[in-house]
């Protein structure tokens, strides 16, 4: 229960409070302020995972998003997350910790002994391995691969917490809250800009809360304090804090990630957890600062092993020293302030390594401190086993070894800007050699990058940058003027000495250069040696950089080692593609609301109540809730519910809610135009108030939607589509009209939800409609098949369609929303008489099978209109979209599968959608196959089972030839008829009666 690394007077935590948590069990105690990490650090627990391959001891190696090692699952149950970084986890009381990817306990993993076998499973083994024997593949391999894969376990039931989407605009985004990120909010805040500045901490700063230079001849803590004070005071400015900018995306929008309830063990009540914001800002600052990067030498990922800045931030940040004797590894100045700083704290500091011959005048003050300097030294290899517990070393030239013991190790290979983001917005990264490590190109949005994201690393220049960044950008959106005048606070800061390269030490062990996957130098050359030379190939083929940490701290060390590999140099090597997200984002955060129930709008029509009261089950159709049958008394049953509907609609009348299908009016003195290039047949020789069947295809002559279109005026039509299709057709129909023909003078507005429609379908249909429509003529002469006619039923507007789907005589009447259900009432009050029922869609496919119309079961995107019996409404006056690929001769060969009815020899036998038509019942799959059974039902008409289906060759081929439908999975095989699709009224005589 002690945190015997804690340093009191250090760090500011709030030492005056103690929080209880647990790690594998064991229970500890840390402080507000902490991590998890930290806290973990304070009690001296270093050995806090293993790694994914050969499951080494890995402890914890940064202090922020870049943690490749300290990955653990949170919490539990329901709530349980893997791979979470301890490094970004805020302490809570009661948090619950586990260590992953072991077998057996962490200290004792069984799982250890793949080290063993190091050589065997070195960089695309699994390419090799798992070639032979075949047979191998589904009984060994892919089971042992997918045991062997992952690192954490996802919760095995239902997230019970809520995510939330957020969208924001403004004239200035700003991401990172460090030095450069504050002053350029608080440049362009004060100019009047409207600035959201984002931080993936909790608190603003960045690395000036670890560091103690002081600002302005304040100390950082003070000076912070008063600038955020000043951001906060300023009417324009949005903090975002716990926010991770995860995206950049064209024309400015920023995807970022809040954390907003993720430091406490339960949301509060009616909080989300996390919340996804789509940001949309007219210029953007990119202040994400660098990333430190390790040195490769044998054993360098021991835990104990850290690097230098984030010791630092661990004992400035949060009063804890990972280590009782520090040695210092490093090629640059930046590590020496790490000793200084431990030095001062009273921990003992072993030895500097330096890589370089000349440190410069930082090396003089921690001399000054009692620090041993040895300057042209490298390490070579560290001891330990589940911590450190010395390091060996040698000079440049010799190799005569020396020893230094510790129980930590800082080591800085220098730092690499974080250019991530400047990457996703298309600026290629460049190579600067004074730093050694890629800076951000010429920008191609508006962007600006500032402070260590750049390569500017010393404190005042971060600064400056940062207040001139804030200037620009303000000025781009459009704010000049800055009141009242802004400049950089002073910083003294020493000299600093060039950093020199340094990779790699070569030795015996194994050198790694990502942490997370055991990528190490070895296999990184194995790749370059069995030719993947392309930095994207060898990547793909070591794993390097495919962790949850995407090589934040590895791509540059691995560009290097190929590049020596290959003996280039290391800009010609390249850089791999950054790719949103910067850090993992739970699929929770994307999803937001949109699951479960509220994954997609749930659509009612206007009847809906009225079906509800009157016994019906509903069946999701698009976004729609449709009746799919109506029980007549408890326990009647699909089958005999619809087969009952379907029979009275035939014999009598039935009416059915078509409120679903996609309407669309069309405006404009081009709209027949409009029309004729979206649809195969023609147009403009429709009459005013008639309708006409049509059909669209894709651009790739595919048969994308039918439905009707009806002419109500010259320049006015109402296009209907199928439920499912409405959104796509109205987008469809959007890009030709914007996009490929904006010289037409043509709008469009979709209507769905304006009209309800009900379709009144049977041979007692005019009857009843004249005994529902005020003073319309209904009669065949007046409103003939596919006639429009405008009236009015109960004083309510209606448009009534003569159109049929059912192949009976028809009426599609359509009447405002708020009429709807007063008018479904008096049409069923008006054919009681007539024994009138309301049918769902299941009656509806009874009908329209054995009527022989094609639907979505036919219209599944592989179908041509020839396919489907509609050649001949294909155009040869005109064109239209799709045409030209509707000609190549893979679609217009005679021998594709075409539509064709199918009934069984045995009229007792059944059919099943999806079964295979051939030849010979033994071979029901691959090229013996002659095509399929789309869509099937029982017919009372036919009193059997019929079905829709595509053979090859089609009717006119096939016409009378008996073939099998096979369905392997009942292993059921029924011998059928090839006959026309249409079963009832073939001549059509009903539908125009």
């Amino acid at each position: 229960m002690t945190q015997s690394f804690r340093i009191a007077g250090r760090g500011i935590c709030d030492t005056s409070q103690s929080l209880g948590f647990q790690f594998d069990g064991r229970r500890l105690e840390g402080h507000p302020g902490d991590t998890l990490a930290s806290a973990l650090l304070a009690n001296g627990v270093h050995l806090v995972g293993r790694s994914f391959k050969y499951h080494r001891p890995r402890g914890v190696l940064t202090a922020g998003s870049a943690e490749p090692n300290a990955l653990v699952e949170l919490r539990s149950s329901a709530r349980r997350e893997p791979n979470t970084r301890a490094t970004q986890i805020e302490l809570y009381d009661g948090l619950s910790a586990t260590s992953q990817n072991r077998g057996g306990s962490l200290k004792f993993d069984l799982m250890a002994g793949n080290q063993l076998f190091g050589s065997a499973i070195a960089a695309g083994f699994y390419y090799k391995t798992f070639m032979w024997p075949a047979a191998f593949w589904e009984r060994v391999y892919e089971p042992l691969i997918r045991r062997a894969a992952g690192l954490g376990r996802a919760a095995r039931v239902p997230d019970p917490d809520h995510y939330e989407h957020s969208h924001a605009h403004c004239d200035v985004l700003v991401v990172g809250a460090g030095a450069a990120g504050i002053m350029a909010a608080l440049a362009a805040g004060r100019a009047g800009a409207r600035v959201i500045l984002a931080d993936e901490n909790p608190l603003l700063g960045g690395t000036l809360i670890a560091d103690a230079e002081a600002i302005g001849g304040k100390p950082p803590h003070v000076w912070l304090a008063e600038v955020e004070a000043e951001l906060l005071a300023l009417p324009a400015i949005r903090l975002l804090r716990r926010t991770t900018v995860f995206g950049y995306y064209e024309h400015n929008v920023l995807g970022a990630i809040e954390r907003a309830n993720d430091h406490f063990p339960v949301p509060p009540p009616h909080q989300p957890r996390q919340r996804l914001w789509m940001i949309r800002a007219r210029q953007v600052v990119i202040a994400a600062g660098a990333q430190e990067r390790p040195i490769v030498f044998a054993n360098n990922d021991r835990p104990g092993i850290m690097l230098a800045s984030a010791v630092r931030a661990y004992l400035n940040r949060w009063g804890v020293t990972p280590g009782r004797r520090v040695a210092i590894a490093t090629n640059n100045d930046d590590a020496y302030r790490t000793a200084a700083e431990l030095a001062k704290a009273g921990v003992e500091v072993a030895a500097i390594i330096d890589a370089r011959r000349q440190p410069g005048p930082v090396s003089e003050r921690v001399r000054a401190l009692g620090i041993e300097v040895v300057t042209e030294a490298v390490p070579v290899r560290a001891h330990g086993g589940h911590r450190v517990t010395g390091l060996e070393f040698k000079r440049m030239g010799s190799d005569k070894l020396r020893r230094v013991a510790c129980d930590c190790l800082a080591m800085s290979g220098g730092f690499d800007p974080a250019v991530h983001l400047s990457s996703q917005a298309g600026s290629r990264p460049n190579w600067h050699e004074p730093i050694q490590a890629f800076v951000p190109g010429t920008p191609r949005q508006d962007l600006h990058s500032a402070g260590a994201c750049r390569g500017v690393f010393a404190l005042a220049d971060c600064l400056q940058d940062g207040l001139s960044a804030g200037r620009q950008a303000a000025a781009g959106a459009g704010h000049d003027s800055v009141n009242p005048p802004l400049r950089a606070p002073q910083v003294q800061e020493l000299t600093e000495a060039p950093i020199e390269a340094l990779w790699e030490v070569t030795s015996k062990g194994k050198a790694f250069v990502d942490f997370q996957n055991d990528v190490t130098a070895r296999d990184i050359r194995l790749a370059a040696r069995e030719g993947y030379v392309s930095v994207e190939h060898a990547k793909r083929y070591t794993t390097l950089g495919m962790g949850t940490d995407q090589g934040k701290t590895s791509n540059v060390v691995g560009l290097a080692v190929l590049a020596a590999a290959r003996k280039v140099a290391i800009p010609d090597v390249g850089t791999t593609t950054f790719r949103p997200p910067y850090t993992p984002v739970a699929i929770g955060s994307f999803a937001g609301h949109h699951r479960g129930r509220s994954f997609q709008p749930i659509r009612r029509t206007a009847v809906h109540r009225w079906h509800e009261r009157n016994g019906a089950v509903f069946v999701e159709a698009g976004q729609w809730l449709r009746p799919r049958y109506y029980e007549r008394e408890r326990g009647e049953g699909l089958m005999a519910a619809c087969t009952r509907e379907a029979r009275q609609v035939r014999q009598s009348v039935g009416l059915c809610d078509v409120s679903t299908l996609g309407r669309i009016e069309i405006f404009g003195p081009d709209a027949a135009e409009f029309l004729n290039r979206l649809y195969i047949n023609g147009w403009s020789t429709l009459k005013v108030m008639r309708a006409r069947y049509g059909i669209m295809l894709r651009e790739d002559g595919h048969v994308f939607d039918d439905g009707t279109a009806s002419r109500l005026a010259d320049d006015h039509y109402l296009m209907t589509t199928t439920t499912a299709n409405a959104a796509h057709v109205l987008a469809h129909m959007e890009h030709y009209a914007q996009c490929v023909w904006p010289d037409l003078d043509v709008c469009f507005c979709t209507a769905t939800e304006q009209w309800c429609g009900m379709a009144l379908a049977g041979p007692r249909a005019r009857q009843i409609l004249r005994g529902v429509v005020d003073d319309a003529d209904v009669s065949n002469e007046a409103l003939p098949f596919m006639g429009v006619v405008e009236a009015t039923a109960g004083g309510a507007p209606v448009r009534i369609f003569r159109i049929s789907f059912s192949g009976e005589l028809a009426y599609e009447i359509n009447t405002p929303w708020g009429h709807g259900e007063a008018l479904w009432e008096r049409c069923m009050g008006a054919g009681q008489s007539f024994g009138i029922v309301p049918y769902g869609t299941e009656a509806l496919g009874i009908l329209r099978i054995e009527k022989g119309h094609p639907a979505g079961p036919e219209i599944d995107g592989r179908t041509t209109a020839i396919d489907i019996g509609a050649g001949r409404m294909m155009s040869t006056k005109k064109h239209y979209v799709g045409l030209s690929l509707s000609q190549r001769p893979g679609l217009a060969d005679p021998d594709r599968p075409r539509l064709v009815g199918v009934k069984p020899t045995n009229e007792g036998d059944r059919l099943r959608g999806g079964a295979h038509i051939v030849g010979d019942p033994r071979s029901a799959g691959g090229p013996q196959s002659l095509g399929w059974l789309s869509s099937v039902h029982w017919s009372p008409a036919m009193d059997q089972w019929i079905g829709l289906g595509f053979v090859r060759g089609g009717f006119e081929g096939r016409e009378g030839q008996r073939l099998w439908a096979v369905y392997p999975l009942r292993d059921e095989e029924v011998r059928v008829d090839i006959c026309e699709p249409c079963f009832v009224d073939p001549e059509g005589t009903r539908l125009r009666a």
